[in-house]
């Protein structure tokens, strides 16, 4: 069984996420990822109130709980700037050094980019260029500061309308043309069912290139344990390839986020 971090963000609404932590500490898991540090969701909206990184610091050191990855950039570049505007470059490598002082707070190697959406107007050729340039710039940063950037594809039928990277496909061969193993692909299991399916075999064949996994299952990007999605299946298949990195949950409860998390640590056993 792969070692698994939960995303806090969708769990417990109306705690914030220092409270979010002890929660999640408390029902023994060990690992957790979050969205950004300056923002707060309150379970429907992210709310630009910044996390207190110092006091999260200390929970983690004393509860022992490893911070495996946090975000960069919002999907749609609103947060961060994106990947496909050449324009956003300064703006994104900034965000992207300050997010790093955060990680190192937190003794947190792994960050995680979007792309973010189609632009009207320019050339796909245009978009996919200013994705590898911007993208070769943050590897460069990353290998200095001991980072991994893990690039994230997403649905475009459901949850992320316009989202330039929607397969894993694209994903690997952009990871491949970097050519670093400070860039990976966050592989969402989630979000690949909608867009591809294939799942199995798409991990298979590249799991040297995948540097995380994110899920949910269907429909709702509710539980693991309810769904179209085979989680034990899946997690069999990732555990048969060696790999030895996190499996993060980034999932929406259906009722008490507590009693899920419960639920879900006895469906994982």
């Amino acid at each position: 069984m792969p070692k698994i971090d939960l995303c806090i963000d969708p769990l417990f609404p109306g705690f914030n996420s220092s409270d979010k932590i002890r929660k999640i500490a408390a029902l023994d898991y060990k690992a957790i990822e979050f969205w950004f540090w300056d923002y707060e969701f309150d379970g429907v909206n992210l709310i630009p109130t910044p996390k207190n990184i110092d006091e999260i610091a200390t929970i983690i050191s004393d509860l022992d709980i490893v911070v495996n990855d946090i975000v960069v950039n919002s999907s749609d570049g609103a947060i961060g700037g994106s990947l496909t505007n050449s324009k956003d470059k300064v703006k994104y490598l900034a965000r992207l050094e300050d997010t790093i002082a955060v990680a190192k707070k937190l003794k947190c190697n792994k960050m995680i980019t979007c792309t973010g959406n189609i632009l009207e107007g320019v050339s796909l050729e245009a978009q996919h260029d200013s994705v590898l340039e911007m993208l070769s710039s943050a590897v460069a940063i990353a290998e200095k500061e001991g980072i991994t950037l893990l690039l994230e594809a997403l649905n475009s039928t459901i949850d992320h309308p316009g989202y330039y990277l929607t397969s894993s496909k694209k994903g690997f061969d952009i990871v491949k043309q970097i050519g670093s193993p400070n860039l990976k692909l966050l592989f969402d299991i989630y979000h690949m069912q909608i867009m591809e399916g294939n799942l199995v075999n798409s991990i298979k064949n590249n799991i040297e290139n995948i540097g995380h996994f994110h899920s949910a299952n269907l429909p709702g990007r509710n539980e693991l344990y309810s769904g179209e999605i085979n989680y034990r299946f899946i997690l069999d298949v990732i555990d048969q390839t060696g790999y030895n990195g996190y499996f993060g949950l980034e999932y929406w409860p259906v009722g008490d986020s507590e009693e899920s998390l419960k639920k879900t640590m006895e469906f994982l056993k």
